[in-house]
């Protein structure tokens, strides 16, 4: 078996083992949520018998409206109201599950599918021929798991975002309560409104870090630029890109690389080394594409870490996998307490 094919095999086992965890760690996520919706389809089913039993004293009331005290009237309004409410939420909320269960279900799918795409591809490689190029066996690696995120992304933005909706419905409710109680209502109507834009927001902002849309569609360098405005006003790290060059597309896969080191490498500026600024350098050159991202966070010992397991959960090992096997070069510049410095570049022919 040559160097190459050697490398190959090692990398799609490092995948494979960490899609397993992946796949592992969903199907616990997805009991969690058929837990929840057990739960909550009985809490729904309880407020709807309430809500019938309420109703049906609300319209006993009305029928001797005369002869019943004005405080029982305003007791059976406020009941039915608050029971209304309690039951628009949870059923808003069992729908959210309904909908994270269905997606965490495709979801699991995707992942069966990718480790049997994994599966058949080292079966594939252990007869490869010396010298055989291995750049398909990457490019079908990383189309796989970009597939996959992509295919998450839209589900989500079809489902979690279509609940909003019922957020909006509760929001309605809480304005019915003027009626009853004019301050509380007011007060809890702006909460919700508030609690709506948040969560729209929160989402869009999801669905930007699982996969933008406009990678497919713009390319890199929008994408790139939009995802660092983003990620400064979420985080609140300035983070400046930087593009020089002639600006154009790539093949897909090396975009999406190219993405998801800047976007690795910004986590962990933030999440690692609690840098207050990171800047991304973008160099397209006639047969090349360089990138290096730059913070002035906590460091780390370059030696030490790249040879333990922190070196994992940085993902640096997987950037230099993904780099080299695309052709490339990765240099990683570190030390406790000068910030991170990471470089790397991938032909573009």
């Amino acid at each position: 078996m040559s160097t190459e094919i050697q490398s190959d095999t090692e990398s799609l086992e490092h995948f494979s083992e960490e899609y397993s965890r992946e796949y592992e760690q969903t199907q616990r996520e997805l009991k969690e949520i058929d837990l929840l919706i057990q739960q909550t389809t009985a809490e729904v089913e309880r407020l709807a018998q309430r809500n019938t039993h309420v109703t049906n004293r609300l319209r006993q009331i009305e029928a001797v409206l005369d002869t019943v005290p004005r405080e029982d009237v305003r007791e059976a309004y406020v009941a039915v109201l608050d029971t209304q409410q309690r039951l628009f939420t949870m059923r808003g909320q069992l729908e959210k599950l309904q909908s994270n269960q269905r997606n965490i279900t495709r979801y699991l799918d995707l992942l069966r599918s990718v480790l049997e795409v994994t599966a058949s591809t080292k079966a594939d490689v252990q007869v490869m021929e010396e010298g055989e190029p291995s750049q398909p066996l990457v490019v079908r690696i990383i189309e796989a798991q970009e597939r996959e995120r992509l295919k998450l992304s839209r589900q989500i933005h079809d489902g979690p975002a279509q609940s909003l909706t019922n957020l909006i419905l509760q929001a309605e409710i809480c304005e019915r309560l003027f009626e009853s109680d004019p301050s509380r209502a007011q007060a809890e109507l702006a909460n919700l409104r508030n609690a709506v834009a948040g969560t729209f927001q929160k989402v869009k902002g999801f669905i930007l870090n699982l996969r933008p849309m406009m990678l497919d569609d713009l390319g890199v360098v929008p994408t790139l630029r939009r995802y660092v405005d983003s990620f400064s006003d979420n985080s609140g790290v300035p983070a400046h890109l930087m593009v020089t060059g002639k600006e154009r597309r790539l093949e897909s896969h090396k975009e999406v690389t190219i993405f998801r080191i800047v976007q690795e490498l910004l986590n962990n500026a933030v999440d690692h080394a609690h840098a207050t600024n990171v800047q991304i350098n973008l160099d397209l050159s006639d047969d090349r594409v360089r990138v290096s991202v730059e913070d002035n966070g906590s460091g780390f010992e370059l030696t030490e870490t790249l040879i333990s397991p922190d070196a994992d959960k940085l993902g640096l090992a997987t950037m230099r996998e993904r780099i080299e096997m695309l052709g490339g070069q990765i240099h990683f510049d570190s030390g406790l307490g000068r910030g991170t410095k990471v470089s790397f570049e991938l032909p573009t022919f």
